[in-house]
């Protein structure tokens, strides 16, 4: 069977991209936006990606066409598709078709931390030696010897039996399907990570997102599991509406008032590095590459759910003790004469400050430099404006990017913000820095799209 991928190198649809593939499908694709790392995990496992969305794409006739939520009507191979009467359906309902119906879906929801926590509950089935499937958006980081997992985790998804660990994002499903994309995916286990106002291109309001929040856990099954955070209030609210599955909260011990939690993380490092994880009678050490609160946060949540599903506290415990992390996340890409350049998927002012926390306490002998791309569809209406100055104020020196394409003053929104700086083109931030960068710094990228190959600039114009 031929299937056609329309959007095929975001992550969700790269991902499922490959699945497809594991289970024999021919699949091909196109996208506007060709860049890695997913574009070179697709090349590598020889699925064929054309550029842009043109009806010739859809000749001869591919079996199905699975349209990501990128595309839109007016686009050729859509109208194409459209006026051929093909098969089409969205990728979510194609993911829930071809894997999730058969299996026990774990499902990682919130606005942030999805993509982190889900990597960790895979990886610690996996460790656990439970061959769990699953889908992330983004690309692990494997630092072992172990074939095994080296194997599982050699792309950004992976078929695995009878469990499947999803990343289940609120975003719309396609322009003919405006439900959440995890509305399809049926978990049996769910982690609600935390839940803001995002998305402002299809939500109105906070309101909004918390009832599709709500048509995902009306559908969790009383012998599943949720699993939160304690004292979030978006999130009780959402329970209010109607749930029908038992609750685990989940908290950092030494943020106290924590009577009220199933699960508790213990800092023993104040920048997270190495913490306790205590539940019932067991009380199990991390000492992992990982830091900040937001993380210790994502690991006690995907702890809680790997126990779910029959994996001891001291198994996960160790699994984490081992785990690298993924691409995009603090991920070190480069050293230059002791400047540390970072690569950052931040764009949401919440992510910013914690990341921007998580560093601060990690890289306590440097200088923060951060470096941010308001790119994401938010982003781009304005809506977070007036939080993006106090969400990077924990960096010593700032520099944000103003494309031309921004129709919202960024400047106006940063104003005289101390050690704040707003720059209109990449080739003056590459000079700022290297002007004004000395040893012993760190620089932290922030965006989730390419940001013009800045990363790559940069340690090119610091050497």
């Amino acid at each position: 069977m031929h299937i056609h991928i329309l959007g095929i190198c975001g992550t969700f649809m790269g991902s499922l991209a490959l699945l497809a593939r594991d289970l024999g499908y021919q699949v091909t694709g196109s996208d506007t936006n060709i860049y890695p790392p997913m574009s070179t995990q697709l090349q590598n496992a020889g699925v064929e990606i054309w550029e842009g969305y043109l009806a010739e794409h859809l000749q001869p006739a591919p079996d199905l066409v699975v349209v990501g939520n990128a595309c839109k009507r007016g686009m050729p191979a859509v109208e194409y598709m459209l006026n051929h009467g093909m098969n089409y359906t969205s990728g979510p309902q194609f993911l829930y078709e071809i894997i999730l119906k058969e299996r026990h879906v774990l499902a990682v929801a919130g606005t942030h931390g999805k993509t982190t926590t889900t990597t960790m509950l895979a990886w610690i089935l996996q460790y656990a030696g439970i061959d769990a499937g699953f889908l992330i958006g983004g690309v692990p980081l494997v630092n072992t010897d172990d074939e095994h997992l080296k194997q599982a985790f050699s792309h950004s998804s992976h078929l695995g039996e009878k469990y499947f660990v999803i990343e289940a994002d609120e975003y719309d499903s396609a322009f003919f399907d405006k439900r959440s994309k995890f509305v399809h995916y049926r978990p049996r286990t769910a982690i609600l990570n935390n839940l803001e106002y995002d998305h402002a291109d299809i939500f109105a309001d906070l309101k909004a997102i918390q009832t599709q929040f709500h048509h995902m856990i009306r559908m969790i099954p009383q012998n599943g599991q949720i699993i939160m955070p304690h004292h979030t209030k978006s999130l009780e609210e959402t329970l209010k509406m109607g749930a029908w599955t038992p609750v685990w909260r989940t908290g950092i011990y030494n943020d106290g008032e924590q009577t009220d939690t199933d699960w508790q993380a213990i800092l023993q490092s104040d920048d997270g590095s190495v913490f306790k994880i205590q539940y019932q009678e067991s009380c199990v050490t991390v000492n992992w590459n990982m830091s900040g609160r937001h993380n210790v946060y994502n690991a006690l949540v995907a702890v809680a759910a790997a126990y779910h599903v029959g994996v001891s506290v001291e198994k996960a415990c160790e699994a984490l003790s081992k785990f690298a992390g993924i691409k995009r996340r603090m991920e070190l890409i480069g050293d230059v004469n002791d400047i540390l350049v970072f690569d950052d998927f931040a764009h949401h002012p919440t992510a910013i400050k914690t990341t921007l926390d998580g560093a601060k306490k990690r890289l306590t002998s440097r200088r923060v430099w951060a470096v941010i791309e308001p790119r994401s569809n938010t982003m781009k209406l304005g809506s977070h404006k007036s939080q993006l100055a106090p969400s990077a104020s924990l960096a010593d020196f700032v520099i944000w990017y103003e494309p031309k394409t921004l129709t919202w003053g960024l400047r106006e929104a940063i104003g005289n913000t101390q050690n704040q700086l707003v720059l209109g083109s990449i080739e003056d931030i590459l000079d700022h820095l290297k002007q004004h960068t000395q040893t012993g710094d760190a620089i932290i990228i922030m965006s989730n799209g390419g940001f013009e190959n800045i990363h790559q600039r940069l340690l090119q114009a610091l050497g």
